[in-house]
């Protein structure tokens, strides 16, 4: 992906500047926002008799929009710095959402994202500096730290299942704002008030057919491969090949090679590869649907 191997060497060199307690101007002639604050935290770390030995930054897209020649990219940025003062080392972490601007391939502009509810939008002003992807409807961010926070565990809010898969992504897309509609039919729409839900919270086979066919609330557009998914979306297993949908998981990162790695309930899995192969449940019929939930 382009838009990442950009994004990996503006970050790597970020990381040697404060490494090496350099500074270099990735994008254009003037020092970037993410240069000036690299030299104050060296500058802070020094005052306070810390260094920074190790730094790892990754990325995760979390949504892209193409506008005239210019492409946007919102991703989160997770960031880990090994840290020594004196006798003590430990570990700052950081997530931040951010927004990068490319133009024919190259990295013209990167920084923190302005993010706010309400329809996805891009707004372009005269200078690079103007642009901005702002948040949609579906809180993508807000998904994954749910999927994160539960994936081994229950959430008391919410009623648990001995078959908890498809329950576990319906809270994380309602931690991520989706649209409910559908109450108080239970075989109507996607949605869950109080002590009752509609099929589609809690049935696999429902979801996967709710995801094909909503219109308004909750909605899905399904791609034909699986690295055509980002984190925030759905995939759907018929591990028999027979029509009847079994299983559904949560994409919460990729691989090296762009494919999904994902959360999941009834078996309690973190970050596993999507193809479940290595699941008892797998045969060699199986099918699968992906959807990229939109914005």
């Amino acid at each position: 992906m382009v838009w990442g191997d950009q994004l990996k060497s503006f970050w790597k060199e970020q990381a040697t500047c404060l490494l090496n307690g350099t500074n270099h101007s990735r994008i254009g002639t003037r020092p970037s926002e993410e240069e000036e604050a690299v030299n104050r935290y060296r500058i802070q770390s020094q005052n306070r008799g810390a260094s920074v030995i190790r730094i790892k930054n990754k990325g995760i897209l979390l949504g892209k929009k193409t506008v005239s020649t210019s492409q946007l990219y919102e991703y989160l940025l997770h960031q880990q710095f090994l840290i020594k003062q004196g006798e003590k080392l430990y570990q700052e972490e950081r997530l931040e959402k951010r927004l990068a601007k490319m133009v024919e391939g190259e990295l013209i502009l990167d920084r923190s994202a302005e993010i706010e509810g309400g329809t996805l939008q891009v707004v372009e002003g005269k200078g690079s500096g103007d642009a901005r992807l702002k948040g949609s409807y579906y809180d993508r961010l807000s998904a994954l730290k749910y999927a994160e926070r539960w994936w081994d565990d229950a959430n008391p809010s919410y009623q648990s299942f001995d078959v908890d898969c498809t329950n576990y992504i319906s809270q994380c897309l309602h931690a991520g704002k989706a649209s409910m509609r559908g109450y108080p039919d239970r075989t109507k729409g996607w949605w869950m008030k109080g002590n009752n839900w509609s099929y589609s919270w809690t049935v696999a086979h429902a979801l996967r057919w709710h995801l094909s066919s909503s219109k308004t609330g909750l909605r899905a557009r399904e791609v034909a491969n699986p690295d055509d998914l980002i984190p925030g979306d759905i995939i759907c297993y018929d591990f028999d090949g027979d029509g009847h949908w079994q299983h559904t998981t949560f994409v919460v990162d990729n691989d090296e090679k762009g494919y999904p790695l994902v959360n999941a309930h009834t078996t309690n899995s973190r970050m596993r590869y999507w193809a479940y192969e290595d699941s008892t449940a797998w045969t060699p019929e199986i099918k699968y649907k992906f959807f990229h939930i939109e914005d």
